[in-house]
């Protein structure tokens, strides 16, 4: 299994944390749409997916927690 690697533009770190969201206008409630983050990048992905209403929530990372 490859390293799980952060969602933020041009960043190679490893994930720490799954930032769990939809777009009500786009995905059925109960879909979640997960993006990795570092630690760093997570309050910044974080806001972004606040901002626009789509953030559901946010979780450490476990392989088996990861779902799409």
């Amino acid at each position: 299994m490859e390293p799980l690697i952060c969602s933020a533009k041009g960043c190679r770190a490893p994930a720490t944390w799954q930032l769990r969201w939809n777009n009500p206008k786009l995905h059925t409630p109960d879909r979640r749409k997960i993006w990795l983050a570092c630690d760093t990048h997570r309050v910044t992905l974080g806001d972004f997916l606040t901002a626009r209403g789509f953030l559901r929530d946010t979780i450490p990372v476990a392989p088996d927690t990861l779902e799409e």
